[in-house]
């Protein structure tokens, strides 16, 4: 043990008891408090498990873990216990990683656009390893930081964004007015790092993306820049319903490394895997505050037949300004399970601790369909249909969502918690009322 991990400070499990065998014993416990805030139940030993499957798939791949894909103390501790790097998005992440005892020369700065005040705290924190995409933020990196040691972030990816403005890394035209110019400013350039996501984790897009790195290396080692560290990204899949396992995905990234960079060539590899650590290691426990009918809308028909038809809202104890804030984005909603009890009408808060050696929660039987809002009452924090998972019950009761992950600055609105994402523990609640009984 590293001392990364102490273990007063999690829950602690024998083998064979699940998540789901938890939630009981908590619910049990909690509904008899008539608290209605959500809470989130974590696996380590799954994270654990994918750790130990990564490094088998990918041998010559080193993870460094985003911190913003979810920053509680338990899953931070964990990974450096096992020895992976982190990539660090701001200053409050860097600390964050620092505050536990992890080395600088375990962060990667990767933030493509970073503020000179951050910048100058990783130079008196001794982070060396930074990204850039651009002239500007070069000058940055020369002005702030001049021992960094950059990678040069290029664009990869032959998919258009769905959000043009999230996409970064420079073309291949413009990289070598790039690498001349830190060479003119003293700026070491040492790698390549690229970010194709999930929706360019194909054989294909793989090689021609290790392909356009091999051509910058070489233009780098032309220029004098010591190029020996290239960063593929993320994007490997959390959950097994993709539609590629992650040693599928592996086998294709070992034939283009092999391909462009074999061993012996003095070049180490690393990659980002955020949500492949962590989405099927937490579960989030909501109750169900209230429900209502509304007509459902049927295209073409008028105002008299739509009434004729309803449809059941449920209202959550969490919505997209918190937990479900994937939603804005491009995850997909969480499946939701029923979990009733008799006179079982409210749940209580949980601490997010963290259970080493718990499986997860087993599915549950689908239910007729229904939709579901948030905490708050605007319609903008309606989550999107249920299509099955969410029976059609007339009273209180809550609900499990496996593969959830406490997104960036988001948690379940309490003061209770004490391992949140980084940036809520000294933010008040988000404003909102609760929805009132409709039944």
């Amino acid at each position: 043990m590293n001392g990364y991990l102490n273990e007063s400070n999690f829950l602690m499990v024998e083998e064979g008891f699940t998540t789901r065998d938890l939630l009981e014993n908590l619910l049990g416990e909690l509904c008899q408090e008539s608290e209605q805030q959500a809470f989130f139940v974590a696996d380590l030993g799954d994270i654990m498990k994918k750790h130990l499957r990564f490094l088998k798939a990918l041998p010559r791949v080193k993870p460094y873990f985003p911190v913003k894909c979810n920053g509680s103390e338990g899953v931070i501790r964990l990974l450096a216990e096992l020895g992976a790097g982190f990539a660090c998005a701001n200053k409050a992440e860097i600390s964050r990683v620092q505050g536990i005892g992890v080395p600088a020369d375990r962060i990667f700065y990767s933030s493509p656009c970073k503020q000179v005040a951050h910048i100058r705290y990783a130079a008196t924190h001794g982070v060396r390893l930074m990204a850039f995409d651009n002239e500007v933020e070069l000058s940055k990196v020369a002005r702030s930081h001049p021992r960094a040691r950059l990678l040069l972030g290029i664009t990869a990816d032959s998919i258009p964004s769905a959000h043009p403005s999230m996409t970064f890394g420079t073309t291949l035209k413009s990289c070598r007015h790039l690498l001349e110019t830190a060479k003119e400013q003293a700026v070491e350039v040492v790698g390549i790092s690229f970010h194709l996501g999930s929706r360019g984790l194909e054989p294909q897009a793989l090689a021609q993306a290790v392909a356009a790195a091999q051509l910058v290396f070489d233009m780098g080692a032309e220029l004098g820049h010591h190029m020996h560290l290239l960063d593929i990204g993320g994007g490997f899949p959390g959950t097994e319903d993709t539609r590629a396992p992650l040693e599928e995905i592996a086998a294709g990234i070992n034939s283009a490394l092999d391909l462009y960079f074999p061993e012996g060539s003095g070049v180490d590899i690393v990659a980002r895997p955020g949500r492949y650590y962590v989405t099927s290691a937490f579960t989030l426990a909501v109750s169900i505050t209230a429900l209502e009918e509304i007509p459902t809308e049927q295209p073409g028909s008028d105002e008299e037949e739509c009434g004729s038809k309803k449809s059941l809202v449920y209202h959550l104890s969490e919505g997209i300004y918190g937990a479900f804030s994937c939603l804005l984005f491009d995850s997909p909603c969480p499946r939701p399970r029923l979990h009733r009890r008799p006179h079982q009408r409210l749940l209580g808060v949980l601490p997010t601790e963290t259970l080493p050696r718990a499986a997860l929660a087993q599915q549950q039987p689908a239910g007729p369909a229904g939709a579901r809002r948030g905490a708050h009452r605007r319609r903008a924090g309606a989550a999107p249909a249920a299509r099955g998972g969410l029976a059609a019950f007339r009273e209180h009761g809550s609900l499990q969502h496996a593969n959830s992950i406490p997104a960036q600055h988001r948690a379940p609105a309490t003061g209770q918690l004490r391992h949140v994402p980084h940036g809520l523990e000294n933010h008040p609640a988000l404003p909102g009322k609760a929805t009132p009984d409709r039944r």
